[in-house]
Order: C-alpha cells, then structure tokens, then sequence
C-alpha cells in the first residue's frame, strides 16, 4: 500500500526518510501542533567522519536508511548538506536524546551528534536547527562519538 505524497515508511514500525525541504516544513508544522497540544519535539544534527562512513552523499543516504529503519514510524530523518543528518523526533525531551543516540550509534564509531528540541532549548524551527548544527559542530571540536544537546 502507498501512503500519501509517495512516502513510505522504510520497514515496519520504522521512519521516514524525507528530504530537507519536507522536513523544514514537517519540523515547522509539528512545532505548531506541539504548542496546542502540550508536548516536545526534539530534533539530531548528526554526522559521521568521512574516514567511518566513506566518501559521498551515498554512503549519508545509507546510514540514514539504517537509522530510519530502528526510529518510531512516528520519526524522521533527512540527509543535508555535507552529509550531515538530521532525526525529527515526536514527543522526545532532551533528557531522552542520549539514550536514543546511544541506541542509533551502538555498531557506529567516528560519529559527532547534536541535539536541541521544543519548547525546552528553542521555540522556533531555525532556533533549533541552528541549535543542533552548533551542538554537533561542538561534539566534533571536542573529539567525537559524543552528543551534546543545547541547554
């Protein structure tokens, strides 16, 4: 069975795969709906070390779809620019990132994560995505196979 827009998701109880478009605008609209209903979203800037995942966006595109597949049906995760990834995760604190992380990253090794989320650490979508972005950027400066979510 199709679902609707052509998404499927990638195995049962797994997540989305999208592009960065959709998931600006998935993150924008899911924000909304988290304010009117009371619940946290929380998003991952991850990124693998060129040396650990190859070389290219086909080798981003396959840890992604490794990744979706062990995320809630609920999830999603789009490959950006330079290879780096990003998890939208549905009615996930920041107190539940690490153990996520850890449960995505355990055959994984030369990895760097960072994490903001809704309405803890950000109200809006560029707040959080750039949040993520300096958290993984930081996590990367300071020797990797770590995540460090904003505060």
């Amino acid at each position: 069975m199709t679902e609707p827009c052509g998404l499927e998701p990638l195995s049962a109880g797994g997540g989305w795969m999208i592009d960065e478009s959709l998931f600006r605008l998935l993150l924008d609209l899911e924000i909304h709906k988290a304010q009117r209903l009371r619940y946290s979203v929380s998003i991952v800037c991850f990124t693998m070390e060129s040396s650990a995942a190859g070389d290219g966006e086909a080798s981003a595109a396959s840890i992604a779809e490794n990744i979706a597949r062990r995320l809630r049906v609920t999830d999603a995760v789009a490959v950006w620019t330079e290879g780096r990834l990003f998890f939208l995760l549905i009615d996930a604190e920041t107190t539940h990132l690490p153990t996520i992380v850890e449960r995505l990253t355990t055959h994984l090794s030369g990895w760097s994560a960072g994490g903001s989320s809704y309405p803890r650490t950000a109200a809006r979508a560029e707040d959080m995505l750039g949040q993520a972005a300096a958290m993984l950027t930081r996590a990367r400066e300071e020797g990797g196979n770590r995540l460090y979510v904003a505060s």
